[in-house]
């Protein structure tokens, strides 16, 4: 699903760089599939799951929800079209069923499979370090194992030639997306100086910052774009209030100390999120027709 939006100018396009004519385009992503899935795992008597999919729901495990195939398949699949050729799963140890699939039952084509073991559950700034071997100092994009983000948007973070994040317009979440409206306020907000660069990820904003962002919101989704500085930062950071090592802190601590740039695109396409039970059935229907081919 590429959407019928394309990259916006404003404010956060990419400009030509020389930097982008000498660095090599990258073809590594990394995807976030170590969570918990404690929202997955809360009953919800009104949602319709059949029972491979509530098998999967019942463990937390997001990514292999089925819809004819798994999640995690039309995300590789995605990132294939993007131009993306290997991808490295950061899962949990006890997720053997996600290695067995994808060293057993299905064989990508289009993009090789390799994975990264997260030891604990402590948040996505470890989840990203642990696949500091398999970047091996390239640039490499991160996103989450339960979204399925626009192929658009992949491909546009490869050719920036830096470090960035992929924003998306909220109104446009709620209305070609599956998020509710109640939800996305909940969401990460960003803040983009007038040249279109990163100036601060905010977590949870309240009525004030809002108030403060003026009629186009901005929400990060968790796909970015990082060199290999980003290990360095998330090697330096302490943990959030919650007790996590925040990839939003990380790329705080590389813009404020590491001088790192991040330039933001921003896209009004929608983005599919499966969090929730609830969630499901949304998803399966705007994905019913898109062939997953990894």
């Amino acid at each position: 699903m590429t959407g019928t939006g394309a990259p916006q100018s404003d404010p956060g396009a990419p400009v030509p760089s020389t930097e982008s004519t000498r660095a090599p385009v990258p073809d590594k992503a990394v995807v976030l599939a170590r969570g918990l899935g404690v929202r997955m795992q809360q009953p919800d008597a009104s949602a319709k799951l059949d029972w491979e999919q509530a098998s999967a729901a019942d463990v937390g495990m997001k990514g292999m929800i089925p819809f004819g195939r798994p999640f995690l398949d039309y995300v590789l699949s995605a990132l294939a079209d993007a131009g993306y050729r290997q991808a490295c799963l950061v899962i949990g140890p006890e997720h053997e069923a996600v290695r067995d699939y994808y060293t057993r039952v299905s064989r990508p084509a289009r993009i090789k499979v390799s994975f990264a073991i997260q030891e604990r559950a402590l948040g996505t700034a470890d989840a990203v370090a642990a696949a500091e071997s398999f970047v091996a100092g390239e640039r490499f994009l991160v996103v989450n194992s339960d979204n399925y983000y626009p192929v658009d948007a992949c491909r546009a973070l490869r050719t920036l030639g830096s470090a960035g994040l992929a924003a998306f317009a909220r109104d446009d979440l709620v209305r070609a997306g599956n998020i509710g409206a109640d939800r996305v306020r909940q969401f990460a907000v960003v803040r983009i100086s007038a040249a279109g660069d990163l100036v601060d990820v905010i977590e949870k904003p309240d009525e004030a910052t809002m108030a403060a962002m003026g009629p186009d919101v901005w929400v990060s989704m968790n796909c970015w774009m990082f060199t290999a500085s980003i290990f360095r930062a998330c090697a330096n950071i302490r943990p959030s209030p919650r007790g996590e090592l925040e990839v939003t802190e990380a790329v705080r601590y590389a813009i404020t100390s590491l001088g790192e740039r991040f330039r933001v695109l921003t896209f009004r396409l929608p983005v599919l999120d499966v969090s929730t039970r609830g969630d499901v059935a949304s998803v399966a229907r705007r994905l019913a027709g898109i062939e997953a081919r990894p």
